[in-house]
């Protein structure tokens, strides 16, 4: 199960006023089906076309802490 913290569901709106625009299905793909994963310290990282994931792994709770845009 994926779980959106408060901060990541803010960050659609963060990013849409710089005219960057993700889904939520964008974010769950790129965690569902990564391109590269990684570790960020005790955080687990995603990574798919052009969105980078930070998230948490409880149990089988999958909590998005953030995400933001690469090249």
């Amino acid at each position: 199960m994926l779980y959106f913290t408060k901060y990541a569901e803010q960050k659609f709106d963060i990013l849409n006023k710089h005219k960057i625009y993700f889904t939520r299905e964008q974010i769950e793909d790129a965690v569902a089906c990564p391109e590269k994963n990684g570790k960020k310290s005790k955080l687990l990282t995603a990574q798919k076309e052009n969105v980078k994931v930070i998230y948490k792994k409880d149990g089988d709770i999958l909590k998005i802490i953030t995400f933001y845009p690469i090249k």
